[in-house]
């Protein structure tokens, strides 16, 4: 078992190093909670709609600009697809440009048939990438102590759970198991947080289905999950946000200002759903400086 982890571990690592290439996050036949179909990778208009094989791309800085941290993106989509390229490969560029290694999660949707447990797929898979990064964090040069999460709409959701959630769902038995899921800082953009009453209901159904039971509600509402084990969380949302109601945000903010949880929150009057890196109505463009600015405060990055 220990050599064939070994291999799958090098292979990794020679497939990433040499660009953004795919990884895949599970050996051959160990994807957890599956079926066993055969899945066919669907995408139109640059938005993936059928994952075939769970992964990350890699986009990694130059040796001189290496800040030694790194951010697992989570695309947007409703957890009906995958933005992965407008809210994904652009945060992972603008990232590099300030020393940030950066991946761009491709996981399973909770609508796609192979699933068990539709809502747990996202979440393996999240949580199996951010093991990975730490498992090569020596060979990228990283330090395991600054590695965060981002993610926008329902990606934030996503990115939000793994920020206020403890319960490993992604163990299968290998040498990875051993490495820790929880990110040390969140990064979430107009952000779905509540499956309550300020959800997206498109993301809800989709994530919890039709008719969800209550416990999963309260479960997934992830201002109800915040602790004194939550990770520091930069939060940016619009007030005209048409989609996601800004309210979301502000309950989870309250909630880490409860528990004592560094955390920026910035509510733009400007920006609807689609607060991206540029071209943002007036002030809301300001928010990436507010974001290096804020992972200096941190630590996540130096300042020099």
């Amino acid at each position: 078992m220990k050599k064939i982890v070994f291999l799958y571990l090098f292979f990794l690592i020679t497939k990433m190093i040499s660009g953004q290439e795919y990884m895949p996050l599970w050996p051959e036949g160990k994807i957890p909670n599956s079926k066993g179909l055969t899945m066919e990778y669907e995408e139109a208009h640059q938005r993936i709609t059928r994952v075939a094989e769970p992964g990350i791309y890699a986009f990694f800085t130059s040796n001189d600009e290496n800040k030694r941290s790194a951010v697992l993106i989570c695309p947007p989509g409703g957890y009906a697809k995958l933005s992965y390229y407008s809210a994904g490969f652009q945060f992972a560029k603008w990232l590099n440009t300030i020393g940030v290694n950066a991946f761009v999660l491709i996981h399973r949707l909770p609508t796609e048939p192979d699933l068990i447990e539709q809502e747990k797929g996202p979440i393996q898979d999240a949580q199996r990438a951010m093991k990975l990064i730490r498992a090569n964090a020596f060979y990228w040069k990283l330090d395991t102590a600054r590695i965060g999460i981002m993610g926008a709409s329902a990606g934030g959701h996503l990115a939000s759970t793994l920020g206020t959630h403890f319960d490993d769902f992604s163990t299968i038995g290998d040498s990875i198991d051993k490495f820790s899921f929880q990110p040390n800082f969140m990064i979430l953009i107009s952000p779905v947080i509540s499956m309550g009453e300020f959800t997206h209901k498109g993301s809800r159904k989709n994530f919890l289905g039709e008719k969800p039971k209550s416990h999963l509600i309260n479960l997934y509402s992830n201002e109800l999950q915040v602790s004194s084990k939550t990770c520091p969380a930069f939060v940016i949302h619009a007030q005209d946000d048409p989609v996601v109601n800004c309210i979301g945000s502000i309950i989870f903010y309250q909630a880490l200002v409860k528990n004592n949880i560094p955390a920026s929150l910035h509510i733009f009057p400007n920006g609807k759903h689609s607060i991206s890196l540029r071209n943002n109505p007036a002030e809301t463009n300001l928010w990436t400086e507010l974001c290096e600015r804020w992972l200096m405060s941190i630590g996540a990055i130096s300042k020099d």
